[in-house]
């Protein structure tokens, strides 16, 4: 695989279901992404939100692989980068496959921001709305009856700082036991 790297970087003021493209971000400790409408300490997606609006925000940043879009492609449908409203398309990295609290290095040196995984975005009504058939590419089952989201991931921001298009993405697993990702 490519060396993993930040594809783009998006966001949106508000809850728009698309985010636009930005050269930069600028994350936030415990806040999230500076400016965007999911930033916070406590949870601000819409329909978390009306249910228990002072939940901790688990989906401060959201994380796409580029090569979902390749894959997407193959099958008829043309997203681009943002377009499912995440905050950082990668490249080269196997988002899916990461552990729960698999800590994410953004750029080089001892200031890189730091995203930790929380879990996996569950693509729900919006990505149907937005394409329709969409939704039934992102979700399936592997042999054994598991179900498989493919609409990325989700972290909280350990350590703020910016960044950028093409910034390098350093993967540190947690310590212990591997602990699949599950929908947050």
């Amino acid at each position: 695989m490519a060396t993993p790297s930040v594809h783009s970087t998006h966001l949106s003021t508000t809850h728009s279901f698309s985010k636009t493209y930005t050269p930069s971000i600028t994350l936030l400790a415990g806040i999230g992404v500076q400016g965007d409408c999911h930033s916070g300490q406590t949870t601000k997606h819409q329909a978390q939100s009306t249910s228990n609006a002072s939940a901790p925000n688990l989906r401060q940043v959201h994380l796409i692989p580029y090569e979902l879009f390749q894959d997407l492609a193959t099958h008829s449908f043309s997203i681009q980068p943002g377009e499912l409203g995440e905050n950082v398309t990668t490249w080269g990295i196997d988002l899916l496959a990461l552990s729960k609290g698999t800590y994410l290095y953004f750029g080089a040196g001892n200031d890189a921001p730091i995203v930790q995984v929380t879990g996996l975005r569950w693509p729900g009504k919006g990505i149907e709305r937005h394409k329709k058939g969409l939704a039934e590419k992102l979700v399936s089952r592997e042999n054994g009856g598991n179900v498989v989201c493919k609409a990325g991931i989700m972290g909280v921001v350990i350590k703020g700082g910016a960044v950028k298009t093409g910034d390098m993405i350093r993967v540190a697993a947690p310590q212990g036991d591997r602990v699949a990702l599950e929908p947050v």
